[in-house]
């Protein structure tokens, strides 16, 4: 996955498990992802078999021996679910109990009430765009698809017409804006400013989410006109319930992680010390994982007593909570697995190497070679590193400002069409209960429109500044 500490993503460097020439890599890479493609479709494989047995062909493929393949797969598979499959659980044990005590109908009838029609996809967007500043995508999808199905469901919306545009806001706020790890890894690289580079991805993050989001979902509804999953879908609160949270508790609570992980990042910005006490703790209580668990106990207070919940009821929301995601972990882990097999395979580096001798501005080919290493190895934090490492020589002579554009060229390249290889792809995908198709007509575009918009919005603004 994409969404880990910055530590770890600085550090991730494996190493080869082939050496196979840059011909038959590329031919393994097609051959791989055509395999998967092929099983899902044709033979209306589950995506987990499919993507198991793509990664193998990959290897295969490419001439690795077995062993080291499935020992790449497995570390991807084991690194993706370490990194998301906690924080998902919670975020569903959250969702159930934001739904069976009432507090997501609160929440849903609110919206409904102070914004309706047009207006909708737009609040959508605001609300996505404000929660996807501090927190990972997973986090953020995991917090906002409840609130997005019921929406569309009860306000009898497209599903796409308001999801696109809750999705639009949290993956432009990963790829543009720190404090996300990829804009942060390339800040670093390329020695640019922190405070800069946010202003100006704020900026260039504005008109990029209106475009990709409210404006494109309105094509993205006539494409693919999809139901709301009912599997997915948080059942209405019984009508038994004597009384529900209030809105303020609600909305106090499922921004609770919100606050952590921005206070977090905040603290990390102004004090910059990995020793000082007042940072160490606020690591502590902003990483995902603590500031996800303590949205749930709150939320046991907060939503569970005041719709009286006995400690029995909420041992069973707990665990009723958890089965419909088990095919949701093993689907994004081996897509995780898939990624880490193309890039231990020397997928990334290849496509380095091929691109040294360009000659191109400097903006330009940070963004090229962002997306192709996104294309080829599906991770948008993987593309950062990469692409930042090898145009950071380039930013010596550079002005402030062209430095932070350079930050942010890259970080538009790196979410350039998502696709089987992605992890983010098969979220979307079974949260959304689309086929593979579907996926790519909407969720793959998104992607490629927010690349494109904020990579011209980059270039444009490297004319004027």
């Amino acid at each position: 996955m994409t969404r880990l500490s910055v530590e770890m993503l600085a550090a991730e460097a494996p190493e080869p498990i082939t050496s196979a020439g840059h011909a038959q890599l590329g031919i393994a890479v097609l051959a791989g992802i055509a395999v998967i493609v092929l099983l899902i479709t044709k033979f209306k494989l589950h995506a987990f078999l499919a993507l198991t047995i793509g990664s193998l062909a990959l290897g295969a493929f490419a001439g690795a021996p077995l062993d080291k393949v499935i020992t790449s797969f497995s570390a991807g598979l084991g690194s993706t679910v370490a990194g998301v499959g906690v924080l998902i659980a919670l975020g569903a044990i959250l969702g159930k109990l934001l739904a069976d005590s009432g507090g997501a109908d609160q929440v849903v009838d609110t919206i409904l009430a102070k914004a309706g029609g047009r207006s909708m996809p737009w609040a959508m967007v605001l609300i996505a765009s404000v929660i996807g500043l501090p927190l990972f995508f997973e986090v953020g999808m995991v917090l906002l698809i409840p609130v997005v199905l019921m929406v569309a469901k009860r306000g009898n919306y497209s599903l796409m017409r308001i999801g696109i545009p809750a999705l639009a806001g949290l993956s432009v706020m990963h790829g543009l804006v720190p404090p996300h790890p990829g804009p942060l890894v390339a800040i670093d690289a390329v020695k640019a400013d922190l405070g800069v580079t946010l202003a100006l991805g704020v900026l260039v993050a504005i008109p990029t989410v209106v475009i990709s989001g409210p404006l494109f979902s309105r094509y993205a509804a006539r494409w693919v006109d999809v139901p709301v999953p009912e599997r997915m879908l948080p059942p209405r609160a019984s009508e038994e319930l004597k009384q529900r949270p209030s809105f303020g508790a609600t909305l106090t609570t499922v921004l609770l992680p919100v606050v952590l992980m921005l206070a977090k990042a905040l603290v990390d910005i102004v004090i910059d010390d990995p020793e000082n006490s007042v940072q160490r703790v606020f690591d502590v209580i902003g990483s995902p994982l603590i500031a996800m668990l303590a949205a749930v106990l709150v939320g046991i207070f907060t939503l569970g007593r005041p719709a009286g919940f006995t400690k029995g009821r909420l041992t069973e929301v707990t665990e009723k909570s958890l089965a419909p995601i088990a095919g949701i972990l093993l689907i994004v882990g081996a897509g995780g697995g898939f990624k880490q097999t193309l890039i231990d395979s020397g997928v990334g580096q290849m496509i380095l190497n091929i691109s040294e001798d360009w000659s191109i501005p400097a903006l330009l080919l940070g963004w090229l070679i962002a997306v192709a290493i996104r294309l080829a190895t599906g991770s948008a934090t993987v593309a950062t590193v990469s692409a930042a490492g090898l145009v950071a020589p380039l930013a010596a002579d550079m002005s402030t400002t062209h430095a932070a554009l350079l930050v942010l060229a890259i970080g538009a390249g790196s979410l350039f069409f998502s696709h089987v290889n992605d992890a983010g792809f098969w979220l979307v995908k079974e949260y959304f209960g689309l086929d593979v198709g579907q996926t790519v007509k909407t969720w793959s575009v998104m992607e490629t429109i927010i690349s494109v918009v904020a990579g011209a919005f980059v270039l444009l603004l490297s004319l004027v500044i």
